[in-house]
């Protein structure tokens, strides 16, 4: 029976890896075994701050509207509250962009929040 070598196939799969370790600074980028722990940490890292991202995403507009509303005399709790029971139905990264945007509709929410 003839010998199969599998070369081919090998160079393939290390030539994907060390392609993905592109831009990895030193032997990450160079040797196969440490660019293939490189890429996999990577896409570990990847996979957990696409997660985070919404996360630090809806503080920062928690934030900004925080600010806006201290400005206007009124807390943030109240205002979402006031909100929810006046039946308006608009999320916290459209009000955010409100309070960054354009002060005057913001405003608006805020007078009909404290009737």
């Amino acid at each position: 029976m003839t010998r199969v070598k599998h070369a081919p196939a090998s160079r393939k799969r290390r030539k994907k890896f060390m392609k993905q370790a592109k831009g990895q600074f030193g032997a990450r980028s160079r040797l196969y075994r440490t660019a293939k722990e490189a890429v996999y940490k990577g896409m570990a890292y990847a996979t957990r701050d696409r997660r985070n991202r919404k996360r630090e995403f809806r503080s920062l507009w928690i934030t900004r509207i925080t600010a806006a509303c201290k400005a206007r005399g009124i807390s943030y709790s109240k205002f979402i509250g006031g909100l929810i029971k006046e039946k308006v139905k608009i999320n916290r990264k459209m009000l955010a962009d409100l309070a960054l945007n354009d002060a005057k509709t913001f405003g608006k929410l805020v007078e009909l929040v404290k009737k």
